[in-house]
């Protein structure tokens, strides 16, 4: 099955040193036993992804300068996006508090460096998603038809982050003002279980992912939301390297997903808010005869160089 990963961070030696000796995650990264990571070449990483079915990624900046005085990572997210143009989707942080520079800044890496969206970090700003100083900044993703990363749930020990600032109610509210704007709420909105669901499920243009928390207490709502209610609104992420994608996809496999909604989750979901074609593994067999479904089959073994004897 293909799969977009919507939020990954290739574990170079860069990476992993600027999380772990950043000012906002020294000691969560402390906290969770980070060091466990070993630096590797960037080749070797999209090789290695690349060969568990992972066609794309989506990879996030962070501008966090006025609240925790760490440089941006935009530089990194656009040096990887230039080296692999068609596997990483750049989506560019944006520090709201920079006002109408923030606002121009979005439109110049939109247009000028190929960015796919924006990411944008509350908690980190230290003010609510649906703060007045983000409004401008919708309003120019609106005006560029371009998708908004909100990262929620905050990881533990991280200095001056408070749980207020990652409400879903708050995502709710800017739906409600930017009916036009596709929202990613990222990993889940946890512990607010039950009001990121419902924000998904009430708001057309609402989505999130559950990276970090597929396996924490209160994961199998999510999972029974993304089978009956939500299936449409879920993308996979796995937020490598905080958690390794490897046993991310584990954890999927875990869910015993129907295939329809597998898919949607692995693949097509995502192909939507990039605005990516989509193609269906699962409803492309619907309909058809065993005997269409054969020929299929062995057209397909045919290309590979392994039809059936």
């Amino acid at each position: 099955m293909k799969i977009i990963d919507f939020r990954f961070r290739p574990h170079t030696e860069a990476i992993l040193n600027g999380i772990k000796n950043s000012a906002m995650f020294k000691a969560s990264c402390e906290h969770m036993g980070f060091d466990k990571w070993k630096p590797e070449p960037l080749d070797k990483i999209v090789a290695d992804i690349k060969a568990m079915g992972v066609e794309k990624t989506v990879i996030t900046g962070r501008d966090c300068q006025t609240t925790y005085g760490s440089p941006s990572n935009n530089k990194s997210v656009l040096e990887f996006c230039r080296a692999y143009p068609d596997f990483f989707m750049g989506f560019w942080g944006i520090d709201p508090h920079k006002g109408m520079d923030a606002v121009r800044e979005v439109e110049k890496v939109i247009k000028e460096y190929g960015m796919k969206g924006i990411a944008t970090d509350p908690y980190l700003a230290h003010i609510s998603p649906c703060e007045a100083r983000y409004y401008p900044i919708y309003a120019k993703c609106c005006e560029l038809n371009v998708p908004v990363f909100i990262t929620m749930a905050p990881p533990a020990q991280v200095a001056g982050a408070v749980l207020a600032y990652t409400d879903p109610r708050d995502v709710d509210v800017v739906a409600r003002d930017f009916p036009e704007l596709k929202i990613v709420m990222s990993h889940a909105g946890y512990p607010f279980v039950h009001e990121a669901i419902y924000a998904c499920y009430r708001n057309k243009n609402v989505y999130m992912d559950l990276s970090e928390y597929e396996a924490a207490p209160m994961c199998e709502t999510y999972i029974r939301a993304m089978k009956e209610m939500i299936a449409d609104k879920i993308v996979f992420a796995s937020a490598h390297p905080f958690v390794d994608i490897k046993d991310c996809l584990a954890n999927y496999e875990k869910m015993d997903l129907p295939a329809d909604v597998k898919e949607k989750v692995m693949y097509t979901n995502a192909c939507k808010i990039l605005g990516l074609p989509v193609t269906s593994e699962v409803s492309s067999l619907r309909g058809k005869t065993d005997a269409q479904i054969y020929d299929i089959l062995d057209k397909l073994f045919k290309e590979l160089g392994k039809a059936p004897r």
